[in-house]
C-alpha cells in the first residue's frame, strides 16, 4: 500500500507519497483541475496497480478533486483541520508550517492513524443535491437576516415611525410601503387609498383596510426628526435596502420549491416527514447535514455525536465535567435545535421528556439539547430499521419506567 497526504489550496495541491514504513516515494505540487488530477493519477500509478492500495488523506470531504479521487476507487479520510493541528503539534513543537509539510503530515496520518478516522462518505448524489440546496436555502436566510437587521438599524436613526408600522421588516407589506415612501415626510402623506394599493399589488388580500389604517397611524405618529440632508441619505439607502431584500425573498421562494421537490422524492422522505416537528424544509435541512450513506453511522451515538447534541465528558484524577460540545456542524445542530422546539406541540412524548429535564434543573436550551439528543437517537432507529416513526414505540418505555419510579 502506498500512502498520499494531499494539502489543498484554491489553485494547487501539494501532494506527498510514501510507503508503508514512512519512506517518501514522491512529492510534487499540482495544479487544480483536470491536469492536476492526470499528474496525480500518474504519479500514484507508478508506485501502485491496485486503486485500492491507495490511501489518501485530505482536510476536506466536497468539491471536483476529491469526487475524482473517490470516484477512481482510492479510500480516500477527510481529516478534520482541527485534528491535523493537533497531529502537527505530536510531530513539531516549533510551530513551523508550510504546505509540503502539512502534505507529509497527512500521508503520515493517514499512515499510522486511519483507524482513528473514517472514510469520506458515500452519500447519493441525490442526498448531495439536498445539502448543496438546503445549504444554499439557510444562506439566503442569514443573508435576508443580515440585510434586515442594517435596515431595522438605518430606520431607528431617521425614521423610528416606521418601526412601529412593521415588525417585520422582511414581509411583503413593509416592503412594499417602504419602497414606495422611505421616507419619514412620504410616509406621513401616504394617504389610505395609497397604501390599500400598495398593498394589494404586494399581495395581500385580506384586512387591508383595517391595516392600512394601523400603517397610516404609525407613520403619521410624531418623532425626532433630523436634517433633510440626512433624510434623504438614509432614504436612499432604505430604498437600496428594500431591493435588495425583495429579490432575496423571490430567491429564498425559488429555492424552497426546488428543496421540496428534490427532498420528497428522496426514498428515505417518509421517515424524516413521519418524525413530529419535521416539515420538508427543515426536514430536508437534517437529511442533507446527515447524508444517506448507511455505513456511515454505526451506532445512534456516533450519529449524536457527529450531531453535537451528546455530552462531552471530561474527566482527569478526580475532576469530573460534562459539557455541551462546541466543535460541531453548526447547520446541522440549528436545525436539529429548531425540530426539538418544534416537538414541543407536536409529541406528548417529546414534550413530557423536557419537562422532566427542566424538573431536574436544565435551562430551556440545555432541555431542548437533551431532547434533541434523544430525538437523533430515534430517527437513527427508525433510519436503520426503515420504519415510520411511532409515538407509543419511541417514548412508552421512558413511559413505563419512570411509572415504576414513582411506585
Amino acid at each position: 500500500m502506498i500512502f498520499v497526504g494531499d494539502d489543498w489550496a484554491e489553485d494547487h495541491h501539494d501532494v506527498h507519497i510514501m510507503n508503508v514504513d514512512g519512506k517518501r516515494l514522491a512529492s510534487r505540487r499540482l495544479p487544480e483541475g483536470l491536469a492536476g488530477i492526470s499528474i496525480f493519477h500518474d504519479l500514484v500509478a507508478a508506485h501502485a496497480a491496485d486503486p485500492r492500495e491507495v490511501v489518501i488523506g485530505i482536510e476536506t470531504d466536497r468539491g471536483l478533486w476529491v469526487d475524482a479521487l473517490a470516484t477512481s476507487g482510492y479510500q480516500v479520510y477527510a481529516i478534520n483541520p482541527l485534528a491535523v493541528a493537533r497531529y502537527r503539534d505530536r510531530h513539531h513543537v516549533s510551530g513551523a508550517k508550510s504546505d509540503a509539510g502539512d502534505a507529509k503530515l497527512l500521508a503520515d496520518l493517514v499512515r499510522t492513524d486511519r483507524h482513528n478516522h473514517r472514510p469520506i462518505a458515500g452519500d447519493s448524489p441525490e442526498a448531495e443535491a439536498i445539502k448543496v440546496l438546503a445549504r444554499g436555502h439557510q444562506n439566503l436566510i442569514w443573508a435576508r437576516n443580515r440585510h434586515t437587521n442594517a435596515l431595522r438599524s438605518a430606520l431607528r436613526e431617521y425614521f423610528p415611525a416606521a418601526l412601529e408600522a412593521f415588525d417585520d421588516l422582511a414581509c411583503r407589506d413593509a416592503l412594499a410601503v417602504l419602497g414606495r415612501a422611505p421616507s419619514p415626510a412620504e410616509g406621513a402623506r401616504l394617504s389610505m387609498s395609497a397604501i390599500q394599493a400598495t398593498l394589494k399589488r404586494a399581495g395581500r388580500q385580506r384586512n387591508i383596510e383595517q391595516r392600512a389604517q394601523q400603517i397610516q397611524a404609525a407613520l403619521r405618529t410624531e418623532h425626532l426628526h433630523t436634517t433633510d440632508a440626512i433624510t434623504t441619505a438614509f432614504a436612499a439607502t432604505t430604498r437600496a435596502a428594500v431591493g435588495i431584500i425583495t429579490e432575496i425573498n423571490t430567491a429564498i421562494s425559488e429555492l424552497e420549491t426546488a428543496l421540496a421537490s428534490h427532498f420528497e422524492t428522496h426514498p428515505d422522505a417518509g421517515i424524516y416527514l413521519s418524525l413530529p416537528g419535521l416539515g420538508v424544509i427543515l426536514g430536508a435541512r437534517v437529511l442533507g447535514e446527515f447524508g444517506d450513506d448507511p455505513n456511515r453511522y454505526t451506532t445512534a451515538k456516533s450519529r449524536k455525536n457527529y450531531a453535537g447534541t451528546s455530552p462531552l465528558t471530561i474527566a482527569s484524577g478526580r475532576k469530573r465535567a460534562v459539557l455541551a460540545r462546541h466543535v460541531r456542524n453548526r447547520r446541522l445542530y440549528d436545525a436539529i435545535d429548531a425540530w426539538a422546539f418544534c416537538t414541543l406541540q407536536n409529541s406528548p412524548g417529546a414534550r413530557t421528556y423536557y419537562d422532566q429535564r427542566r424538573t431536574a434543573g436544565d435551562l430551556h436550551h440545555q432541555a431542548l439539547r437533551a431532547l434533541g439528543n434523544r430525538l437523533v437517537g430515534i430517527l437513527h432507529g427508525c433510519l436503520r430499521h426503515h420504519t415510520p416513526y411511532n409515538e407509543q414505540t419511541a417514548w412508552a418505555h421512558r413511559q413505563t419506567n419512570r411509572n415504576t419510579e414513582a411506585a
